[in-house]
């Protein structure tokens, strides 16, 4: 696992301060805490990784901060502030105004997001008349600049393209040039280089790289893949029945994890080297139900390490440097209790 060797931006201020983020789902069966008690922080130039298992709420995070979850889902408390502005308290209006100009989203499926009746050079257009007060020639030319920013050879030619016509990894560049239309502060990309070859990914997310340190703009990189992450970001927010429960520097959290969920997430990575048939480790058992009552730490089912406390107490957040902590009674690296 390559592990990015890019500075961390803990010490810089804060373009995107998420605080006691809580978004719940009003069920039948019951109240689903999909999110429910997020803390996270993206300063400017950034790249950070938000990592867990599929239903840890890695997603919904991404929405909530969009201001993009719909009923019967809702964030009941927490605040959001870009630029000093609470997203929470905004109106769906001025919310509007601000997805794409000052935040935009990247999405895991590009064919969901792109219009398939209209060519690439018309949506790509008309996102920049949105926001900005120039002339159709002038909203091409940005587009044209947007598509070469991203790797896109004959960027005339893709603009005239349909999204059916392109294949998944172009279609994905359009995606994300699209997203750096209005040079943002802030990008949230949700797993968008899933479903692409290893080839593609690897050349997007080089280009993701380049464009952040270029534009200054701070990225959050929603995915189940630590390895991605370990090449990409800057810092790792580990996430887990809908907490944050370990962040930190990348080379740190991947050399010395402190959460027994972080190392079961590292000890599942392939590596190179791996004997022919080993077995991946594997992280017993499951996520919990998200309807069930909250009690002592949610981990403790499946960690090996749980003790009378942790399954009774709901753990504390440790910190013990700025951009480092973790919610574990026992951690790695202590000795367990007798």
């Amino acid at each position: 696992m390559n592990v990015s060797n890019m500075q961390p931006g803990t010490q810089q201020e804060a373009v995107l301060s998420v605080a006691g983020l809580k978004t719940w789902f009003a069920m039948r069966e019951g109240m689903v805490r999909s999110v429910d008690g997020v803390d996270l922080e993206l300063a400017r130039g950034e790249i950070v990784g938000l990592v867990g298992e599929s239903g840890s709420s890695k997603s919904v995070t991404g929405f909530s901060i969009m201001g993009l979850v719909d009923p019967p889902g809702r964030v009941v408390s927490g605040r959001v502030l870009l630029g000093g502005r609470d997203l929470v308290a905004e109106t769906p209006e001025a919310l509007r105004s601000l997805r794409g100009r000052k935040l935009a989203m990247i999405f895991q499926d590009p064919m969901m997001t792109l219009n398939p009746v209209l060519s690439v050079g018309t949506q790509m257009t008309e996102a920049v008349t949105a926001h900005a007060k120039v002339s159709r020639r002038q909203a091409r030319e940005r587009a044209l600049q947007s598509l070469v920013r991203v790797g896109i050879a004959a960027p005339e030619k893709r603009l005239a393209a349909y999204p059916h016509e392109l294949s998944g990894g172009m279609r994905q560049r359009v995606a994300i040039a699209i997203a750096l239309l209005h040079q943002p502060d802030v990008i949230i990309a949700d797993e968008p280089t899933t479903a692409l070859d290893v080839t593609i990914q690897g050349q997007i997310l080089y280009e993701v790289q380049r464009l952040c340190r270029e534009s200054r703009t701070a990225l959050l990189w929603i995915t189940h893949d630590l390895a991605v992450v370990a090449g990409l970001a800057n810092r790792v927010a580990v996430m887990y029945a809908g907490r944050i429960v370990e962040s930190a520097p990348t080379r740190a959290l991947i050399e010395r994890p402190r959460h027994p969920y972080t190392a079961g997430l590292i000890g599942a990575v392939p590596r190179i080297g791996q004997a022919h048939g080993q077995a991946l480790a594997q992280i017993p058992g499951s996520a919990p139900n998200p309807l069930e009552p909250r009690t002592g730490c949610s981990f403790a089912p499946r960690c090996s390490r749980a003790q009378p406390k942790c399954r009774e107490h709901e753990p504390e957040l440790t910190s013990p440097s700025p951009g480092v902590s973790w919610r574990c009674w026992f951690p790695l690296g202590t000795a367990e209790a007798a």
